[in-house]
Order: C-alpha cells, then sequence, then structure tokens
C-alpha cells in the first residue's frame, strides 16, 4: 500500500477512500497486502489529479468510472465500424 501511494503521490488514506468508492479494488496477498494493477494506479493518478483541482472525492471517482465507460464505449464503436466496413466518422457526421 505504501509503495502505491508512493507511486500514485497519494496516501495510502486516499487509496483506501478510492477502493470505499468502488473506484479501484485491489488484489489481496496472502499476507493480506493490497495488490494493485499498473491500470488501478493510473486511476489513482487521475483521481487524484481531479480532487487536487478540488474536485470531492466521489465526485472524482465517478468522473474517471465515466470516462472510462466512455473510452470503452468508444472503442467498440471503432471495433464494430471496423467489423462492418464503415469509413470513419468525420466530425461533421
Amino acid at each position: 500500500m505504501g509503495r502505491a501511494a508512493e507511486m500514485t503521490g497519494t496516501t495510502a488514506a486516499f487509496l483506501r477512500a478510492l477502493g470505499d468508492q468502488g473506484l479501484i479494488t485491489p488484489l489481496r496477498s496472502e499476507g493480506g497486502h493490497r495488490r494493485f494493477s499498473r491500470y488501478q494506479l493510473r486511476i489513482a493518478m487521475r483521481a487524484r489529479d481531479l480532487v487536487d483541482q478540488g474536485t470531492p472525492v466521489e465526485a472524482a471517482c465517478r468522473i474517471v468510472i465515466l470516462e472510462d465507460q466512455l473510452e470503452e464505449a468508444l472503442r467498440i464503436n471503432e471495433q464494430l465500424r471496423h467489423d462492418a466496413g464503415d469509413p470513419k466518422p468525420t466530425a461533421d457526421t
């Protein structure tokens, strides 16, 4: 936990708060230590950036979740367009 907090420029309490909000759910080692993936650490850093800008933790978590969902939806949409042979949409579409 301490190493993850150091890597993200946060505190262990902040990472626990993100877990409490459901933003990240680290795996646990056999000894009960939290293990964060690189993806979870990137998410934590994005939430930290929002909180540093004055966004409440709860709202920052919701924003990060929505950003992640949008990115995934855009990726799926692009894949479906590619599979269907449709051209890439333009700014006018």
